[in-house]
């Protein structure tokens, strides 16, 4: 992985923070891209710590919703490193609210953010792996792209379009010598749910029971690090019983879809 180069999306917590340790730890020239530059910063940081030279790393602030500026994102990651090699798309933002409460504007957001953002960046890239003949995209989805849940309408319909534009991208470029990877994890611990969207697009500010009880979110990066070297095509990471609702969807629906009225 030491000679690869690879952006991560919403690196600044989560998720996107512990795999970019993971590929610290491995040596890749990294791009710590989200809003708040301060905390890519401190992620940056811990990345030194982890053994990773300062020069293997740029810092780069990005809003994915800001399509305009891509391209010349894009570039900037070009004239620092060379290649893109693996992009991993994992800018994203949740939502906790009744359909019946929730403002459009809400829905809106999570649209931008979730799906077109990730989009449009990717779109930006492309080109490039197209040309080289080589290249990963990853996205991170959800087990709601698969499975509907309530105070989530907007964010399951914003997963499930991730889940489908990737699928549908992988049958275009895998034959160009491309790869592409749909992440869905299910509760993993981590401030997603504090950060989540209210009806009126507020932070939710709570910590959910289930995301309290998931899966660590180190051992969570581990397992996507692996899938993503093997260049798998869906990588399920969580040990909960939502990723038991992965299979069950697929037998039994009716199932599922009573077991989703009980949830919070």
């Amino acid at each position: 992985m030491s000679a690869q180069t690879v952006w991560i999306t919403g690196a600044s917590s989560g998720i996107g923070e512990a795999l970019a340790l993971q590929y610290a730890k491995d040596g890749a020239g990294l791009v710590l891209s989200a809003r708040r530059e301060d905390e890519l910063k401190r992620v940056a940081a811990r990345c030194v710590e982890a053994g990773l030279p300062e020069d293997h790393i740029l810092v780069l602030p990005l809003d994915v919703t800001d399509w305009a500026s891509h391209a010349e994102t894009v570039q900037t990651v070009l004239d620092r490193f060379g290649a893109v090699d693996l992009l991993v798309n994992n800018a994203g933002v949740s939502q906790r609210s009744l359909c019946k409460d929730t403002d459009m504007s809400v829905y809106q957001k999570l649209m931008d953010v979730d799906v077109m953002g990730q989009i449009a960046l990717t779109k930006a890239v492309l080109p490039h792996m197209l040309n080289r003949g080589s290249g990963h995209l990853a996205v991170t989805a959800s087990v709601a792209g698969k499975v509907g849940a309530p105070q989530r309408t907007g964010y399951c319909a914003a997963k499930h379009a991730v889940m489908g534009f990737f699928d549908a991208l992988r049958a275009e470029v895998e034959g160009e010598g491309l790869h592409v990877s749909t992440i869905v994890p299910g509760f993993i611990r981590t401030d997603i749910s504090r950060n989540a969207l209210s009806a009126d697009g507020s932070q939710y500010g709570e910590l959910d029971d289930d995301i309290a009880g998931g899966m660590d979110v180190t051992e969570c990066a581990q397992v996507i690090f692996k899938g993503l070297q093997a260049k798998k095509r869906e990588i399920p990471v969580g040990k909960g019983k939502e990723m038991a609702a992965l299979w069950v969807k697929r037998l039994s629906p009716e199932l599922v879809f009573r077991l989703a009225r009980s949830m919070k």
